[in-house]
């Protein structure tokens, strides 16, 4: 059972880090501060749509664009590796935070900025990818939906995350998260090393 489950676990933790759903979740309230449930609903439908189309986009023709550039799998794993460190360590330095550059009211924020670059953005691009090529296309696709559906009920409930954890609570959530993304692009730039040693 572990051993048709494990591939769809493993896939589905790293996205889950990149995506960073609870994190995401006083970003949110701060950028719908204000308005309807009517219109907060609609930013939630645009951002999760757009964050999943991006996704899926990147994951079905993302390999190909990398074949046509001539960019290796291994090439691709260091790269994005190095590119999901330095992400995370600017999101662990103190005053750093994904929304800061994003406090305006704006019609199609939930395409942008929500949708991209915060729900997926480079981190999320990258690891999907290299889940693609690790694990397969049906556990990485299921779990990029799953990690989608996530993301949409902890913002159609934002204001019930905001009580329960408090904004103390998803900070501190997202720091460890930002930990765990840390480990992965290290682990990732070692695979990319490892594979083009013994190629």
């Amino acid at each position: 059972m572990m051993k048709i489950l494990g591939p769809y676990i493993l896939s589905f933790i790293p996205i889950f880090v990149a995506v960073d759903a609870i994190g995401n979740i006083p970003i949110f309230v701060s950028v719908v501060e204000g308005m309807s449930k009517k219109e907060r609903h609609k930013i939630v439908t645009d951002s999760v749509s757009t964050a999943a189309s991006m996704a899926i986009l990147f994951m079905l023709g993302g390999k190909l664009v990398l074949r046509l550039l001539g960019i290796t799998i291994f090439d691709f794993q260091i790269a994005g590796g190095a590119l999901l460190f330095i992400i995370a360590v600017r999101l662990l330095l103190p005053g750093e935070h994904k929304g800061s550059m994003y406090s305006n009211h704006d019609k199609g924020m939930g395409i942008f900025p929500l949708g991209t670059p915060l729900i997926t953005g480079p981190a999320v691009l990258t690891t999907t990818l290299i889940m693609l090529d690790t694990f397969g296309i049906i556990p990485t696709f299921i779990s990029l939906v799953l990690n989608m559906l996530i993301v949409w009920v902890t913002l159609v409930k934002a204001d019930w995350f905001m009580r329960l954890f408090g904004p103390g609570g998803t900070r501190a959530f997202s720091k460890i998260m930002y930990i765990l993304l840390a480990a992965i692009a290290v682990m990732m730039v070692r695979r990319g090393l490892t594979g083009m040693l013994v190629r």
